[in-house]
């Protein structure tokens, strides 16, 4: 929501400009924050780390919201797989696919979260909600409030049930917090 919430901004057209783990926190809430606006709207958006910006993006300052999608698409696969986002020598988008098309998906699963009962159906709509907003084509990427539609319907299995050897591995469902805020707004 943090994100769409952004995009609606300024008559929609603010654009955050570097979606990356390291700017997107969990508060003490467990409300998922997006970091780094507060410059973006003050100055030139920020350098992109180069393994989340979009194909299209030749430059931080061409920065779009459908840029910013697919940046959130790498973060979601990067969530599923446990892998940073170059794999085996490859982007995490291509890796992913390939193994997708193989119809190895579960192989692409961080091992962690297999350890959640009935999470696998979660995670692969994650998995394919992260494909689609990763997508080589800017028009073919959904905008970021139908992303929070498509998390907000994913059913939720047991994956909220710790395994007794874990204290804070993050699940599948807690997937869903990366993109909520305190924040409520819908987009106009």
């Amino acid at each position: 929501r943090g994100v769409a919430h952004i995009h609606t901004q300024n008559g929609g057209k603010f654009v955050h400009g570097n979606i990356k783990p390291s700017n997107i926190f969990l508060n003490p809430q467990n409300f998922g924050c997006v970091a780094d606006l507060g410059l973006a709207t003050v100055v030139t958006p920020l350098a992109a780390s180069v393994q989340y910006r979009a194909p299209e993006v030749t430059e931080p300052r061409k920065a779009t919201q459908a840029s910013d999608v697919y940046s959130f698409g790498v973060l979601i696969l990067e969530l599923l797989t446990g892998h940073t986002p170059v794999v085996q020598g490859m982007h995490i988008v291509k890796w992913v696919s390939s193994v997708v098309r193989e119809e190895w998906t579960s192989e692409v699963f961080d091992v962690a979260l297999l350890r959640y009962p009935n999470a696998e159906e979660e995670m692969v709509s994650m998995l394919q909600l992260g494909l689609t907003c990763a997508e080589t084509v800017p028009d073919r990427r959904p905008k970021m409030w139908e992303v929070v539609r498509v998390v907000e319907s994913i059913p939720r299995g047991n994956s909220g049930t710790r395994p007794s050897s874990e204290v804070s591995t993050p699940t599948p469902a807690s997937l869903s917090y990366v993109v909520d805020i305190a924040s409520t707004s819908s987009p106009k």
